[in-house]
């Protein structure tokens, strides 16, 4: 009886077969033992070969979409992240990658396949060409792609046959217009760069997360305008050459911190004056603090309108100190029994003087439950002034817009609580 020989192995199976047995033979080939020019050969045929077998790996997976179906996955990428022990996280957007090579980029393809581009630079490229728009016709976007891999490749005349860096790439291939089709780069650059500051705006952001150790976390996303202009800032009061020379202790730093350091510095330069108001007075940070803790060494102080928004931040009686030497701080010093000692007379309606009072002394919004900061709120009337009112400290709240609103619309009925805090209802 003959025995029918099985399916024959395809070439891409056999190819990956082959590697990994040749690879397997050497594992216990310590390349110490290879000469420099070895190592030197050695190491650029492995990142070329790391390419190929990328590209094989892309292309591989633009066509296993069925290999999800049969294991219901939502993707290839993510079958593969679990069958592989991968993160998923990495081989998802590779994923997207396979899937622009096969369908609209098959040039950068076979520059990997080729061993003449890398997977990093295989990103850049790509990530360049779809953002190209939908007005450039067919013909510029194959001669932008052409352009940009004989670039990466060392193929173009001024690389002299060494590829570009992914980075440099990257530049490039925001201009890439201009090379390819300079009649309408101009009128394309415009459009994209407004359209990049649009997406940049409605992207800005900015949060502040307290750590609960004394440290606060700052998380903020800018456009690059404004971000070339803070970095432009900080830069100058990190450098050797400011005013008053360099401090070797903050020099020692590394880079992140001796920026965050920078920062605190821009904000003590600030000038309040030139600041808009804030909670209808003239923007000021306030700290509250015993006159005993202020005249010892040890001690803690107050931040009114602190990060959590309830006026808990706290400080060391030094840092308030510190503070207090600089007009851009509001010393708020307090008697045994939290008497404010010093905050200024009042002069008419609901002074300057007042109203930081009444941020020290309510620090919220007073409508039951209202969490607003004091800095946003309005000073009320608690007895009306036009019913014969004063005009004081006992008879003031603090409200937000919102409850401010509330208080004077006839349809709730407000009502003030032993603690001072206001209730409202709709009336019947």
């Amino acid at each position: 009886m003959t025995l029918l020989p099985g399916p024959v192995p395809h070439r891409i199976t056999r190819a990956v077969t082959a590697c990994r047995v040749e690879l397997a033979g050497v594992a216990d080939a310590h390349a110490a033992f290879l000469s420099a020019g070895e190592k030197e050969a050695v190491l650029t045929e492995l990142v070329a070969l790391e390419a190929q077998v990328a590209e094989l790996r892309l292309r591989t997976m633009a066509a296993a979409g069925e290999v999800a179906e049969v294991h219901g996955a939502r993707d290839v990428a993510g079958w593969l992240a679990h069958r592989a022990n991968v993160e998923v996280a990495r081989l998802r957007p590779e994923g997207r990658l396979a899937e622009a090579i096969d369908q609209r980029w098959p040039r950068v393809g076979a520059a990997m396949a080729a061993g003449r581009l890398s997977l990093d630079q295989a990103k850049v490229i790509v990530q360049a060409l779809d953002a190209l728009p939908d007005r450039v016709g067919g013909e510029v976007r194959g001669d932008a792609e052409a352009r940009l891999v004989a670039l990466g490749s060392g193929d173009a005349a001024e690389c002299g046959g060494v590829g570009m860096l992914p980075q440099h790439l990257r530049v490039l291939g925001r201009r890439v217009l201009d090379v390819v089709a300079p009649e309408v780069a101009a009128d394309e650059e415009a459009r994209r760069l407004h359209e990049e500051e649009s997406r940049a705006q409605s992207a800005l952001s900015l949060r502040m997360t307290p750590l609960g150790d004394g440290a606060t976390r700052v998380t903020m996303t800018l456009p690059d305008a404004t971000a070339t202009r803070l970095a432009t800032y900080l830069d100058a009061l990190t450098s050797p050459r400011s005013a008053g020379g360099a401090n070797p202790d903050l020099e020692r730093l590394p880079r992140h911190r001796m920026l965050g350091h920078a920062f605190c510095a821009l904000l003590d330069r600030l000038d309040p004056a030139t600041l808009p108001e804030h909670g209808g007075d003239a923007t000021a940070v306030m700290v509250t603090v015993t006159l005993e803790d202020l005249e010892r060494r040890l001690g803690a102080a107050g931040l009114l309108d602190s990060v959590t928004g309830d006026g808990a931040g706290r400080i060391s009686a030094a840092h308030a100190r510190r503070l207090a030497c600089t007009a851009k701080i509001v010393p708020a010093v307090l008697g045994g029994k939290s008497e404010v000692l010093d905050l200024g007379r009042a002069q008419r309606l609901f002074t300057p003087a007042q109203r930081k009072a009444l941020r020290l002394r309510d620090t919220t919004c007073r409508a039951e439950g209202c969490t607003i900061p004091a800095t946003w709120c309005e000073a009320h009337h608690a007895a009306p002034w036009s019913a014969g009112g004063r005009t004081d400290l006992a008879n003031a709240v603090l409200l937000c817009g919102f409850h401010h609103h509330r208080t004077h619309d006839p349809a709730y009925q407000t009502d003030r609580l032993a603690n001072g805090d206001h209730r409202y209802h709709r009336r019947r």
